[in-house]
């Protein structure tokens, strides 16, 4: 697999993502991902990516021009042609918002290209004439898209065969079978007066790692979190 991530800053989406899991997947070669400077696909001295808005207010907002030329490139430097499996994400405050079943259909492409805006915003012919699906990671702003890039390649690099230790992890993470993931402890069994549940300590392993302790693992979450989850436990 191959994620390209598109933006004005790219150290902000590098050095994060050379460690830990998904460093290693790219050194075992799961994934290559390839981070692109957006100004180098400007033509003006001044490596211009955005502009003033039409009709006025405040902020500017970046032109589609370089957007389109990175995603030229992209497509040049990877293979020429276009994937069957690939898609171009903008990601956006206004996109659907990211779950773990957009992440498992992403580590099913050939390639992911990742779009990060910034400013006021990026100009509408983006998400019109170059993305396939506007994201965002939920109802908040944040000052430009590399932190939604980064848990999108995250959350989609962790699903790759072979980029988790123990294949069975991602099976059981919160969210993969419409349930949050049960509580877990560890050493000591009592810790400031608090104690591991006694089933936990009984052997019994049978009894620990159920479904019933997922659904009580979704109480005290949101109400609409916990009213989807345990519903699809019965």
């Amino acid at each position: 697999m191959r994620i390209d991530v598109v933006t004005i800053f790219p150290r902000m989406v590098q050095e994060p993502l050379a460690d830990g899991i998904v460093g290693r997947a790219c050194a075992a070669g799961l994934v290559a991902i390839h981070v692109h400077d957006l100004r180098d696909h400007t033509d003006d001295r001044h490596r211009s990516v955005d502009d003033a808005p039409f009709g006025g207010g405040p902020g500017m907002v970046m032109k589609a021009e370089p957007f389109a030329r990175a995603l030229e490139a992209i497509r040049a430097e990877a293979d020429a042609a276009r994937p069957a499996r690939e898609a171009v994400v903008l990601l956006s405050p206004r996109g659907r918002r990211f779950d773990q079943k957009t992440a498992r259909r992403f580590a099913s492409l050939e390639r992911l290209v990742l779009l990060c805006g910034r400013y006021e915003g990026i100009d509408e012919r983006v998400a019109e004439s170059l993305a396939t699906e506007e994201l965002s990671l939920g109802d908040f702003v944040l000052t430009g898209g590399e932190t939604a890039a980064l848990a999108v390649a995250e959350a989609t690099v962790r699903l790759l065969p072979g980029a988790l230790g123990d294949e069975g992890s991602a099976g059981d993470d919160s969210f993969e079978a419409g349930l949050l993931d049960w509580p877990h402890y560890t050493r000591p069994a009592e810790w400031r007066g608090a104690r591991v549940p006694e089933v936990l300590l009984s052997g019994d392993h049978a009894s620990c790692c159920t479904p019933d302790s997922a659904v009580v693992s979704c109480f005290g979450v949101p109400p609409w979190l916990g009213t989807v989850k345990i519903s699809a436990a019965f």
